[in-house]
């Protein structure tokens, strides 16, 4: 589970519903104070929600690009329908196209997902790459998660069987490590255990499938004619998708690969200032008005470290 920092928004930006085709999205809007050079559509987790990037907003907006920090359907303030059925990959996918129209003004959204959110982000680029400038794929691998990750997702489904969602959150807290009880970020919070609450438990059920039986779809993005630049952005330990895969996937694609020293599954919450850094370098280099297509790492393919902060 991502851990924000906080779930205030920085004075940039603004909660609000996105009017789209496919209904409403729960979204943090994020509007540079000078002109802006791109849009971004960010895809939250699993379990996670917009506010996993709340740390990253500011700095993007401050690199000049307008940031729209997305619920999907059944995540935290959006709504969402009980059966599983409605959260099937496609469906997921066919949002993030509606929320990228809401969000173009005619122009393509650099899209960037976390996690689960990157297995969407890839799903609706393969369902249509159009609206699209580049992809980031942030700690999100090529198929399903390790096989430790597995078996957690499988106990959660388990209980969601049989125990209500209040139940399920204080039978995960009492496996915290001890020592996270005192860390005011890692301990106890409010804000944590209402986001919790608010999933739709038939999306956790649904995605939680997904993620352990995601097919390897890598070949068929790497197949995009023409090309859509990617970046693939992660910590430098992960134990959902350990990072030689992650440094495998990107060789695949041709793309841009970045670690984030010192951050491990969330480099949007480790790390943001590095990340947010490592990102907008990635968007600047495509900018929304200039050709689409082109190689993936574009003018910097070379793989770089962002410095760990003292």
């Amino acid at each position: 589970m991502s851990r924000p920092p906080t779930f205030v928004p920085p004075p940039c930006a603004q909660a609000r519903p996105l009017r789209t085709a496919r209904g409403p999205f729960a979204v943090l809007d994020a509007a540079p104070a000078g002109p802006v050079r791109g849009t971004a559509l960010l895809l939250p987790g699993y379990t996670g929600s917009k506010e996993d990037f709340i740390a990253l907003l500011e700095p993007l907006a401050g690199a000049g690009y307008r940031v729209v920090a997305v619920d999907g359907r059944g995540q935290y303030e959006t709504s969402g329908p009980s059966d599983q059925e409605s959260y099937a990959r496609h469906e997921l996918a066919l949002d993030v196209l509606a929320q990228a129209e809401a969000v173009a003004d005619e122009r393509p959204v650099h899209l960037l997902g976390h996690s689960l959110g990157g297995q969407i982000a890839r799903a609706a680029v393969l369902e249509d790459p159009a609206p699209f400038r580049t992809l980031t794929l942030m700690s999100s691998g090529p198929a399903e998660v390790a096989p430790d990750q597995q078996r957690r997702i499988r106990m959660l489904g388990e209980a969601l069987g049989v125990m209500d969602m209040g139940r399920v959150w204080e039978a995960m807290r009492a496996l915290d490590p001890p020592e996270d009880a005192g860390d005011p970020l890692r301990g106890h919070r409010d804000d944590l255990r209402r986001r919790w609450l608010l999933h739709n438990p038939a999306q956790l059920l649904a995605t939680g499938h997904q993620l352990r039986t995601e097919p390897d779809r890598v070949d068929e993005l790497a197949a995009l004619d023409p090309p859509l630049p990617v970046h693939v952005l992660s910590g430098e330990r992960d134990d959902t998708w350990p990072v030689p895969v992650l440094d495998a996937m990107a060789g695949r694609l041709g793309a841009r690969r970045t670690r984030i020293e010192g951050a491990e599954h969330s480099p949007n919450t480790d790390r943001p200032a590095e990340t947010a850094a490592a990102v907008a370098a990635f968007w600047d280099d495509h900018p929304v008005d200039g050709p689409q297509g082109g190689t993936a790492g574009a003018s910097r393919p070379v793989a770089r470290a962002v410095q760990k902060r003292d």
